[in-house]
């Protein structure tokens, strides 16, 4: 049988057709794209305790049933939301990791990559800063666990640096915790700014607030073992 042949005309067409087709998975990750989309967009202006179900499928356009193919609960979208809303900052400290950042200019690039950061996923931004201090508790405690486990993550970074290694790990992770919720209420900041001049406003802000962190880091002189706060800063005779 030669390649012209009807069956042969009639495989490469049902190969083609297969190859244009979505499969299943990536019709289940289309329609779980658009729930995430529709419930990010019903949030725009108000809590996820006010959120129902019906309107986030109606929103998706999908029908209720549909969602529980996707997700188990409400709750369950929630937490995905806070998963993805955080990924901004992981990835941007992953980043400093990596030595992407200019070392001329750790504290400007860090700002500016936060920056671009919350423009890009701004409604990720205005959900966890409506939901951080308030809302379903389940999610305010994701919250502060993705903060916990970012902070914790930072710390560990932090003790590689020559000047850090003799510090405890409790002054590492006050540090990091410095770090971190600095850069969250930066970020709160800036997806709020209503103009480019506001946000300018809060880059500078932003960057001297960092800068004194830093410059705090240089003064402090860590505990020796057994040593006391007081018998630190005490005076001398």
């Amino acid at each position: 049988m030669n390649s012209r042949t009807p069956s042969s005309r009639r495989e490469r067409s049902g190969r083609s057709r297969s190859r244009d087709t979505p499969s299943r998975e990536e019709r289940k990750e289309v329609t779980r794209r658009a729930i995430i989309a529709a419930a990010l967009k019903l949030l725009d202006e108000r809590s996820f305790s006010g959120l129902s179900l019906r309107e986030v499928t109606r929103e998706a356009g999908i029908v209720p049933a549909a969602f529980y193919r996707h997700f188990e609960s409400m709750e369950a979208l929630g937490l995905v939301l806070i998963d993805e809303s955080f990924r901004t900052l992981r990835e941007m400290l992953r980043s400093a990791r990596a030595g992407k950042i200019d070392p001329n200019r750790v504290i400007e690039s860090t700002v500016e990559i936060l920056v671009a950061g919350v423009a890009e996923q701004r409604e990720h931004w205005r959900f966890i800063g409506r939901e951080r201090s308030s809302g379903v508790t389940v999610l305010r405690y994701a919250i502060r666990t993705e903060i916990r486990l970012i902070t914790s993550e930072l710390a560990t970074d932090l003790a590689r640096f020559p000047g850090l290694k003799t510090w405890s790990t409790e002054d590492l992770n006050i540090l990091a915790s410095l770090f971190v919720n600095s850069m969250i209420i930066i970020a709160e900041a800036i997806e709020d700014a209503p103009d480019s001049a506001a946000l300018d406003e809060i880059k500078r802000t932003a960057v001297k607030q960092l800068r004194m962190i830093a410059i705090g880091v240089d003064a402090w002189q860590p505990e020796a073992p057994g040593e006391t706060a007081e018998a630190v800063d005490a005076p001398g005779p």
